[in-house]
C-alpha cells in the first residue's frame, strides 16, 4: 500500500506504540483486499459487548490502553456498540458476576483509550448520523448497511480490532464500499408489495438478503409505493444485513444514490426477482413453530423513542404474565423516563432496558438462568440470530407481541 509521511511515521513507531500496532493491522488488512492506499474518516464505531471480547479480547485491550505510558488515545470520535448488559437490571437477565465484571474492565480500557462508550446500534438515530460522502469506519452491521444506504455515507464492515484501530490511526483501507465503483447495483428486484409494519420491512430485508447472499452484492429495489420512515429502513436493513451479509442497497427514488435506476445500474441489468406479500408472509410462518410464549423482546436493533411511545401505548390497562423486555439506547432511555414511557411501559410488567442488546448478553447462558425458550418478538434479525442460542422464537407486529406478554402466548 501506497502510504503519506504521516503513515510512514506511525508504522515506524515514531507516533506511539498504539499507532503502530494500529496500522500494521490495517496494512495486512488493506493487502489482503487490495487497497491501493487509506482514506481518512471522520468517526469509528466499534462493537465492545464482551460476550464477543472474550477474557483474551479484555486483556489486549487493557494492554493496549496501558501502552505509551497510558497516553494511546484515539485521534478522531470514536464510540460504542451496545455493552453485553444493563448494569441496573442485570438481576433480571440472570446474569452472572463474572459478566459483568468483565464489562467493567472492558469499559475502562475503552476510556483510557478515549473511546466515547456510547452503547448504542442507533447511533444515525441518537449521537451524529453520517452524511452523504463521509468516509467512516463502522462495525455494526446494522449501522453499516443504514450509514451506507440511507445517509449515503461510506463504511465497510469493521471488525472489532479494525474499527478499532482506525479510531486511533483515523483513516481505513480504501477498498470495498469506499470505492464508487463498488457502490453500483449488482442485482435488480421489483417489490410488489409495500410493507407497513416494522416486522413486515424486517421479513422484506430478510427475502432481500437470502436472495443476495453475500456481502459483495448491492440489491436495488424498484416498487416501493411510499417513502419508509427511519424505524422501518432500520429494521429493513439490519435484517439484510442479518439475513445476507448485505452492507449496501439502494430504493429507487427513496435512497441518495439512486433518485434514478439508472444511477445505480450502470451495468443494465434486469429484473432478476420479483417479492411479493406472500414471500414476507412465509418467512415469518418459517418461525410460526408455536403459540407458547416465555418472553417478549424489542430489540436488535434498539428501539427509538417513537417505537418505546408504541410499546407504551399499547401497555396502557394491560398486566403482563411473561416478561417483555424493551431495549433502547442510553441516549433514547432519559426521554422515555421524562415522558413517561418507561412508567407506562413498567407499570404494565414490562423492562426498559438501556445501553444493551440482547443477542449480544450471552443470550444462551440467560435462558439457562431464566428458562426462556420461546420467544416472540418484531425483529426479523432477532429471529435469525437466537435460534443459534437455543431459542425458539416468533416473528410477528409489535401489537401481537404486547398481546402475547399479556396472554402468555401468540395467536
Amino acid at each position: 500500500m501506497r502510504l503519506n509521511e504521516e503513515e510512514r511515521a506511525m508504522l515506524a513507531g515514531e507516533l506511539g506504540i498504539g499507532a503502530k500496532l494500529a496500522i500494521s493491522h490495517q496494512i495486512s488488512v488493506g493487502e489482503f483486499f487490495g487497497a491501493q492506499d487509506f482514506v481518512p474518516i471522520t468517526q469509528a464505531h466499534i462493537m465492545a459487548d464482551t460476550e464477543s471480547l472474550g477474557q483474551a479480547g479484555v486483556m489486549w485491550l487493557e494492554k493496549l490502553a496501558e501502552g505509551d505510558g497510558g497516553r494511546c488515545r484515539v485521534r478522531v470520535p470514536t464510540i460504542t456498540d451496545p455493552r453485553g448488559t444493563d448494569f441496573s437490571k442485570s438481576d433480571i437477565l440472570g446474569q452472572a458476576d463474572w459478566m459483568l465484571h468483565l464489562e467493567r474492565r472492558a469499559i475502562d480500557a475503552f476510556v483510557k483509550l478515549g473511546v466515547s462508550m456510547t452503547d448504542t446500534c442507533i447511533n444515525y438515530q441518537t449521537v451524529l448520523s453520517a452524511t452523504r460522502g463521509e468516509h467512516v469506519a463502522f462495525g455494526d452491521t446494522g449501522v453499516v448497511i443504514y450509514s451506507n444506504s440511507v445517509n449515503g455515507a461510506l463504511s465497510n464492515f469493521e471488525g472489532g480490532p479494525s474499527a478499532l484501530a482506525a479510531g486511533l490511526t483515523g483513516r481505513t483501507p480504501r477498498y470495498g464500499f469506499h470505492l464508487p465503483e463498488q457502490r453500483q447495483s449488482t442485482l435488480r428486484i421489483r417489490v410488489d408489495w409495500t410493507p407497513r409494519t416494522l416486522n413486515e420491512w424486517g421479513a422484506l430485508g430478510g427475502v432481500v438478503g437470502r436472495l443476495a447472499g453475500n456481502y459483495w452484492q448491492v440489491p436495488v429495489l424498484e416498487g416501493i409505493d411510499a417513502a419508509p420512515g427511519s424505524d422501518a429502513l432500520k429494521h429493513f436493513g439490519a435484517a439484510m444485513a442479518s439475513f445476507g451479509s448485505i452492507a449496501l442497497y439502494h430504493i429507487v427514488g427513496i435512497t441518495p444514490e439512486a433518485a434514478r435506476l439508472e444511477d445505480v445500474n450502470v451495468h443494465n441489468l434486469s429484473v432478476s426477482h420479483r417479492i411479493g406479500k406472500q414471500d414476507l408472509d412465509a418467512l415469518q410462518a418459517s418461525y410460526a413453530q408455536q403459540d407458547k410464549v416465555d418472553v417478549v423482546v424489542f430489540s436488535a436493533p434498539q428501539l427509538s423513542l417513537y417505537e418505546l411511545r408504541s410499546i407504551a401505548e399499547l401497555s396502557q390497562g394491560r398486566r403482563f404474565k411473561v416478561p417483555l423486555l424493551a431495549i433502547t439506547s442510553p441516549q433514547v432511555k432519559p426521554d422515555a423516563d421524562r415522558f413517561g414511557y418507561t412508567e407506562t411501559i413498567e407499570a404494565a410488567g414490562g423492562t426498559v432496558m438501556s445501553g444493551m442488546c440482547f443477542y449480544q448478553s450471552y443470550a444462551r447462558e440467560i435462558s439457562e438462568a431464566k428458562g426462556w425458550k420461546y420467544l416472540a418478538t418484531n425483529s426479523a434479525k432477532l429471529v435469525n440470530i437466537l435460534g443459534g442460542y437455543g431459542y425458539v422464537p416468533r416473528l410477528a407486529s409489535m401489537e401481537a407481541c404486547v398481546a402475547a406478554a399479556e396472554e402468555g402466548r401468540l395467536t
